[in-house]
């Protein structure tokens, strides 16, 4: 078989039963480094343009980044002039490190110098590959091999500093490949890095430990990092950084159990553009951190321009359920979600800690509107179709006609078999609810109360469909009821009834619904108008002319008698 699982053989685990992060909890925001110029760009079909190059560079900026790696200038001349561009037009802000990466090979160590020329402050990031699999098949050396390529990269990644000794400069280190070493020789690769940088003596040093293939589970991951944190020397005085790639889905997730395990900083991209499955996405760590209260020290409020710049230079669509930045992040189809959502909302107060079922942050926070939180198609159920009433026409519906109207609403999401608008859930609620007929729309009425009850004188249609009804009762709703029942031969009974005021500003302030049985037959109807007597009077009569129609109504006005209860 193609599909042959035995040629695999699983990651062997790190023993380790001293491990302390499972009980960690993340308390504060890691540094974070942007790669997105560098390990994002050279994932691209399209590597960016220099154009594309400096608008990701000044979002990264305003988003907060305090790190940024821009680019490979020893390997690409594009990245080479991207680095002088920044520097010689001084558009590196007094307090954003750039970082540049270089393999440990003398000529282009070198080469990466000339890039930096003029920098007030840089990390030079030098690397080698340490695993098993590069060392015996890609390089064809062991382990001493392996070391003295780190060391002689480390010694002239240190002399060419000394020649600039005006630049703020920062080393950082990866041990390439570091999930397929082994962890002893891992620590003895970067001890002997130190050993040439000496980070006790003052020199600021990134020890970076990159899952450049995801290997295993994260929490292996976290083995591996805890046992480095332990087994290094000078630990107190360099910044452990990870580096983490998605190959099984999990580079989110690796990153944060690598900060519980002693991690200090975190390299990503925004929105996990990078090689094969990706970076680690640095907007949804940062995110995640904050819907637990924490400080993620980045701006990402303005999510739909992070997508816009992300996606103009990168050319990649952002998936519409990518976690907090896709379009449909916040959005619920499903009728039990909308309705949770719709009750919460409603009893939320400002001010209050966020505390709303199926949204775990507040849309509001990435400049998105609570507008876009439901959304109706088929699967949507009362809540939601209730939800956008209250929402884009203040109108509150009762829960029997909530049920009633959302049958309605899936049935034409089912026809049409799309989402269904807010214009076109309203509009349906019109035809089938508030639409008046004619011959039954209100004109007048006068009630009154004596000792016997409520005497009701309506006037209902115009010109020669014009009635005019009189019936008594204990309230009004029945005293015209019974009117109608004289006036067109038929019988009535509420079933249900209810009325609301509407808000300050809107031409209708009342609007009432109600549900009948007319000879048997259940009708329902709603009514907005000024007040809540006419909103009622009128729902009354457009549910009966749901059942009766226009005939009816044309038999009781060429009536002479008046109806009298």
């Amino acid at each position: 078989m193609a599909f042959d699982h035995r040629k695999y053989v699983p990651f062997t685990p790190v023993r380790k039963t001293d491990r302390r992060w499972p009980d960690q909890v993340i308390a504060r925001a890691p540094l974070w480094c942007a790669v997105d110029l560098r390990d994002g760009n050279q994932a691209l079909v399209k590597p960016m343009s220099v154009a594309q190059k400096q608008r990701m560079f000044d979002l990264l900026v305003k988003l907060g980044f305090k790190e940024i790696e821009i680019g490979f200038p020893a390997a690409s001349q594009p990245d080479f002039d991207f680095c002088r561009k920044l520097i010689e037009e001084d558009r590196i802000p007094a307090d954003v490190h750039i970082q540049v990466l270089t393999q440990a090979r003398p000529e282009l160590i070198e080469r990466t110098y000339e890039a930096l020329q003029g920098a007030q402050r840089a990390i030079v990031h030098v690397y080698n590959s340490t695993s098993t699999v590069q060392r015996e098949q890609v390089f064809g050396l062991d382990r001493a091999g392996i070391r003295d390529i780190a060391v002689n990269g480390a010694r002239l990644v240190k002399e060419h500093a000394a020649r600039n000794p005006d630049v703020d400069w920062t080393f950082q280190y990866s041990p390439e490949s570091f999930t397929g070493t082994e962890l002893d020789f891992a620590a003895e690769v970067i001890d002997a890095v130190n050993d040439v940088w000496r980070p006790d003596q003052g020199q600021r040093v990134i020890i970076n430990l990159p899952a450049t293939v995801e290997m295993a589970t994260p929490n292996v991951f976290a083995d591996q990092v805890e046992w480095i944190c332990d087994n290094i020397r000078y630990r107190e005085h360099v910044s452990i950084s990870v580096h983490t790639h998605n190959d099984r889905g999990c580079a989110v997730a690796a990153a944060e159990l690598a900060v519980m395990a002693g991690a200090d900083r975190v390299e990503g991209t925004l929105m996990g553009n990078g090689e094969r499955t990706g970076n680690m996405d640095l907007v949804t760590m940062a995110m995640n951190l904050y819907s637990q209260g924490i400080d993620p020290t980045l701006d990402l409020s303005g999510m739909a321009e992070i997508t816009d710049v992300v996606e103009a230079c990168t050319e990649i669509s952002t998936h519409p359920r990518h976690p907090y930045a896709g379009e449909l992040v916040f959005t619920a189809f499903s009728g039990s979600h909308q309705d949770a959502i719709r009750k919460c909302l409603s009893q939320r107060k400002e001010g209050d800690t966020w505390n709303v079922a199926y949204l775990p942050i507040d849309p509001r926070d990435l400049g998105r509107r609570y507008e876009e939180v439901v959304r109706i198609n088929s699967q949507s159920g009362k809540g939601g179709v209730a939800y956008v009433l209250e929402r884009d026409y203040n109108i509150s519906l009762p829960r029997w006609l909530q049920i009633e109207f959302s049958k309605a609403v899936q049935k034409e999401a089912e026809v049409n078999g799309g989402e269904i608008d807010s214009l076109t859930i309203h509009r349906l609620f019109e035809d089938r609810y508030l639409k008046v007929q004619a011959p039954w729309e209100l004109r007048s009425y006068d009630l009154h109360r004596d000792d016997e009850g409520v005497v009701a004188r309506v006037s209902v249609g115009a010109g020669e469909q014009a009635m005019n009804l009189e019936g008594r009762g204990l309230g009004a709703v029945e005293a015209v009821s019974a009117a109608i029942e004289a006036a067109c031969g038929v019988s009535l009974a509420v079933e249900a009834y209810d009325e609301f005021a509407l808000g300050e500003g809107t031409s209708a302030n009342a609007l009432a619904c109600i549900r009948l049985a007319v000879n048997g037959e259940h009708t329902s109807a709603a009514a907005l108008a000024e007040d809540t007597t006419s909103a009622t009077l009128q729902a009354l009569f457009s549910a009966v002319a749901r059942v009766v129609g226009n005939s009816a109504a044309a038999t009781a006005a060429a009536s002479p008698e008046v109806a009298d209860a």
